[in-house]
């Protein structure tokens, strides 16, 4: 493989940077809004469980 210089390699980066189909502001908010409830879900999801499996230890305990 051969080499290229940092001039090439910032060249071709810039060249595949356009190739790339970004999203819309739309997409991205709705993409982040759905990450923030699935985190929240997940971690009212493990508290519980961690309660639960808390209680359940100090019973055998």
């Amino acid at each position: 493989m051969a080499k290229t210089g940092p001039v090439e390699y910032f060249r071709q980066v810039r060249a595949e940077m356009k190739k790339v189909a970004w999203p819309s502001r739309k997409e991205t908010t709705v993409s982040v809004m759905a990450v923030f409830v699935m985190v929240t879900f997940a971690s009212i999801f493990m508290y519980f469980a961690d309660q639960t499996i808390a209680f359940l230890v100090r019973l055998v305990l």
